[in-house]
């Protein structure tokens, strides 16, 4: 078997120059007393506006942004904040920190529940956080967004478990971020992973509830020109005091079983199924690289309630089917994505039914406990496609749309220096009903990002989105953004 291993390797290495191929038994990439890059600290300040001429602005100038940009047809933003980035990869230790002010002033939105918790002003902190790496393992505390992308994160639709469309959550996370070689395996066998512990601090219907998350992932072929990797997520709301039922455990016998998504709790719903409101995704993914580019195939399923091998649950006909492609040669098209999501399928039509339990009728980002749902701040942590409660006219505060079918592309490159970045999404939308086929509403969402840095003005950063939306979802709106920003350093050590 193991001269096996090695014909096949050596087969593929025909397509890799000697000078890539790795036979270190443990390439880290870690090495003592090689000096690092200098350590910068940077400061960053900016200005945007949002005018729209519906009543939200158009769905790609506010998704898949943290929650920074408001919903509401006119906005504006002044933010200020303070960085340094991770200088020393080769290093045994490095550290990176972020503090970020923004305060948002914004027009009345439409009636919701969301509404009513809005104020026409108000600051927060998008970012502040510190993060150090010791040797290949990473620690990191404060408010930073959750995002686990492994297809390009500019074009993305985003992920089916945290997408980056919510504000960050505070957490503390303890892992490996990024991939690492496995020891003994020369580089072609990788792994990372990680645990997180995160308040939600909305208090919109539970009081200080928790968000657990865990994930791991594994990629073969190192530098070869194919990799094959799979990723593995599962999160849970749990913890926290409800309207209904008071506390419902937030002990750490209660942490063992939300990690371990086994029985227990105080309610009948958590003693027979699982404490509280878990979710789940994997994804495959194959990558074939080159000189100067890359393409990756993806597929990544969701899940809500028992998981099963990638491809042998009931819901295989839900989630997320994509193709990148990057390359850094031509600077005029330098990615481009198609995705295509599915969630209308929910494990089947019922849940139970004449005395049978069919596990279906899954209901996406809903729970019978966590009223609110997989959202924060009204927003959807995950998929921005599966409908944020903020939309919610009828003062409901749960997910109204769970059911949706979405075709994504999107487009980005740089020409003679004004970088572009365009998006364009039909969704088709099938609510919650999972009995129902009948297509309750769609929408056609476009945006075009244009930015470009001027050192003539004092080295600062202009930006325009145009954006709009088109069908019955929300009507036909139209909006823009114009954004300036500068970023300079203020100290080096």
């Amino acid at each position: 078997m193991k001269n096996k291993l090695l014909v096949i390797l050596l087969l593929l290495s025909q397509c890799v120059s000697a000078r890539e191929l790795s036979w270190d038994w443990w390439p880290t990439g870690i090495k003592d007393g090689v000096p690092g890059n200098q350590d910068t600290l940077k400061y960053s300040v900016g200005i945007s506006g949002v005018a729209s001429s519906g009543k939200y602005a158009p769905f790609w100038l506010q998704s898949s942004a943290n929650g920074d940009i408001s919903s509401s047809p006119y906005s504006g933003n002044v933010s200020a904040g303070i960085y340094k980035e991770a200088a020393h990869p080769d290093r045994w230790w490095d550290y990176d920190f972020a503090v970020q002010l923004t305060g948002r002033v914004q027009s009345p939105i439409a009636a919701s529940a969301f509404a009513t918790q809005q104020k026409y002003a108000t600051g927060y902190f998008n970012m502040a956080y510190a993060h150090v790496r010791l040797f290949v393992f990473d620690i990191t505390a404060g408010i930073k967004p959750m995002i686990y992308e492994t297809q390009d994160t500019a074009l993305t639709m985003g992920s089916m478990v945290f997408s980056g469309n919510s504000q960050p959550l505070p957490r503390i996370t303890i892992g490996i971020d990024n991939y690492v070689p496995f020891p003994g395996c020369y580089g072609y066998f990788e792994v990372k992973g990680g645990l997180t512990h995160a308040w939600m601090v909305d208090n919109c219907y539970m009081r200080n509830s928790y968000i657990h998350h865990k994930w791991a992932a594994l990629r073969f072929g190192g530098r070869l020109p194919v990799n094959l990797s799979y990723e593995f997520h599962h999160a849970a709301q749990w913890g926290g005091i409800s309207p209904v039922y008071g506390d419902i455990g937030s002990d750490w016998h209660s942490f063992l079983n939300v990690m371990l998504a086994r029985a227990g709790g105080v309610m009948r719903n958590d003693q027979l199924n699982a404490q509280g409101n878990h979710v789940g995704s994997q994804q495959l993914m194959l990558t074939a690289k080159g000189s100067g580019w890359e393409v990756n195939a993806y597929w990544q399923n969701f899940f809500e309630d028992n998981f099963a091998v990638l491809g042998n649950g009931k819901n295989i006909a839900d989630g997320l089917w994509g193709i990148g492609f990057k390359q850094t040669r031509w600077p005029f098209i330098q990615g481009v994505t198609y995705e295509f999501m599915n969630t209308t399928d929910q494990s089947g039509p019922w849940h139970d039914r004449d005395g049978l339990c069919y596990a279906g009728n899954d209901s996406y980002y809903s729970n019978s406990v966590f009223c609110n749902g997989w959202n924060y701040w009204f927003r959807s942590m995950g998929t921005p496609f599966i409908t944020s409660p903020l939309y919610n006219e009828d003062g409901s505060i749960a997910t109204q749309n769970s059911r949706a079918r979405v075709h994504h592309l999107g487009i980005r490159g740089d020409i003679f220096g004004f970088k572009y970045r365009i998006k364009a999404s039909y969704a088709r939308n099938y609510g919650n009903n999972n009995t129902s086929r009948a297509v309750l509403s769609e929408n056609t969402a476009l945006l075009l990002e244009v930015t470009k840095h001027v050192p003539q003005a004092w080295g600062m950063d202009f930006g325009v989105r145009l954006a709009a939306d088109c069908g019955t979802q929300w009507g036909n709106q139209i909006g823009a953004m114009i954004t300036v920003s500068k970023k300079g350093i203020m100290a080096k050590w």
